[in-house]
């Protein structure tokens, strides 16, 4: 996920100055005649400060960050943890839900299955979502989607998941097809407005919390990018669990 450097550095600049004038407030310094904290005061002090103490600037902008991508999963939060059909695993009464945004394509994703599985296996109160956000390689990405989504209409999502990343990369058509196959789904439907829809709505989703690629991994209102690891992805829960109680 990225942010622009001038939204960021506006969001950061009407920061500092709230928090100058509080200083001035608090301080006596830079007032006019009548008590009111002046804004020319309060923006020199903002910039001297700013002069001295650039450290601060990279972790204010990382907590805009964080704030502003807490607030877009707010806003999308049904359609983020709602699963299509049976794209879920774990306890699908779970106290903290972790939703996977992947792609096929995606060897990260592929390198992150065995986590994921972990996860599920060690934390009894956990609900996984699975998302597809085919952005990786065209039309063989969306093909391998749409299946997916048929396997998980089939109830044989977890089977065809596992199966697939299983297959050797590169990922094509003619490996979908196969996997497909094997476990018997009917793919003559594939096209249908539901699955369509669901990918669309995903993709849109992508868009409004500006994720950079796949995997990308949501958990409460934190965002997680890229194959982190089975400890990153714990340690997240177990915050996002702790954010419930």
């Amino acid at each position: 996920m990225s942010i622009g450097w001038k939204e960021a550095a506006g969001g950061l600049g009407a920061a500092a100055l709230g928090a100058a004038a509080t200083i001035g407030v608090m301080g006596g310094v830079g007032h006019g005649g009548s008590g009111a904290p002046d804004p020319k005061a309060t923006g020199e002090i903002v910039h001297q400060y700013l002069l001295d103490h650039p450290e601060v600037i990279p972790e204010a902008m990382d907590r805009l960050q964080d704030k502003q991508t807490a607030q877009a999963i707010d806003a999308n939060r049904d359609q983020i943890e709602t699963p299509f059909a049976g794209a879920v695993a774990g306890n699908p009464k779970g106290d903290v839900t972790l939703v996977e945004y992947f792609d096929y394509a995606c060897g990260y994703c592929r390198q992150s299955v065995a986590d994921v599985d972990r996860l599920i296996a060690s934390d009894p109160k956990l609900r996984v979502v699975y998302k597809e956000l085919p952005v990786l390689d065209g039309a063989i990405s969306d093909h391998a989607a749409q299946v997916s989504l048929v396997a998980a209409k089939a109830g044989k999502f977890g089977a065809f998941h596992h199966a697939l990343y299983a297959v050797l990369a590169p990922l094509d058509d003619a490996k979908t097809d196969a996997v497909a196959a094997k476990l018997g789904l009917d793919t003559s439907r594939m096209s249908g407005a539901d699955i369509v829809n669901e990918i669309n709505a995903n993709l849109a989703a992508g868009r409004s919390l500006r994720m950079s690629g796949t995997p990308t991994f949501i958990v409460g209102n934190q965002l997680l990018a890229g194959a982190v690891g089975y400890d990153a992805l714990k340690d997240a829960i177990a915050k996002a669990r702790r954010a419930t109680t």
